[in-house]
């Protein structure tokens, strides 16, 4: 009994160890992650069981399932100006923010739509009205971006930005107080 209670544990333990979660496929191709889509990107959701059937198709990857994810579009919309192919890259270099500033950060949605216009759908977080205003008028004056595409046609898409100014400096810690 002892020796079977003890194989029991090590093929649980073996098991655990090896476990790393369903595969994502996304438009048909397999990806780490599914964490940086935008759900407004995503058209549908579809979870395959870590069956014989699965497995068959995916391969041993999908031992865990398949989590199959498809796009609004086939080809994601993408920045490229002024030497830059990252928009975050573009704003740091384009918003008018010195490096005797505070810190500020803003973290913002926005949609590129069908012509490559950026425009912000919804801001998510901002350390200040003015630094807020300054990277609006830096997307409002950027160049087009490359649509994303579904068939063949340009579609609108949202992305996520993040941007922390002046370029390689941190917010200050909030000081608080913790009442007992």
């Amino acid at each position: 009994m002892r020796h079977f209670a003890l194989s029991i544990l090590l093929l649980l333990g073996a098991a655990t160890l090896s476990a790393r979660g369903p595969m994502y496929v996304v438009n048909g191709t397999v990806v780490e992650s599914i964490e940086h889509i935008a759900q407004e990107d995503i058209e549908s959701i579809d979870v395959l069981a870590a069956d014989d059937e699965t497995i068959a198709q995916w391969g041993l990857g999908a031992s865990e399932g398949v989590i199959l994810v498809t796009l609004r579009y086939d080809t994601p919309a993408y920045f490229e100006a002024e030497g830059e192919n990252n928009y975050t890259s573009y704003l740091a270099h384009n918003v008018r923010w010195g490096k005797n500033m505070n810190p500020e950060r803003v973290s913002l949605r926005i949609v590129v739509d069908s012509e490559g216009r950026a425009t912000i759908s919804k801001v998510l977080q901002a350390t200040s009205r003015q630094f807020l205003k300054r990277v609006e008028q830096a997307i409002s004056s950027s160049p087009l971006w490359h649509p994303a595409t579904r068939n063949g046609k340009a579609v609108e898409s949202t992305h996520l930005i993040n941007l922390l100014l002046p370029e390689g400096e941190s917010l200050p810690v909030e000081r608080g107080v913790i009442l007992l």
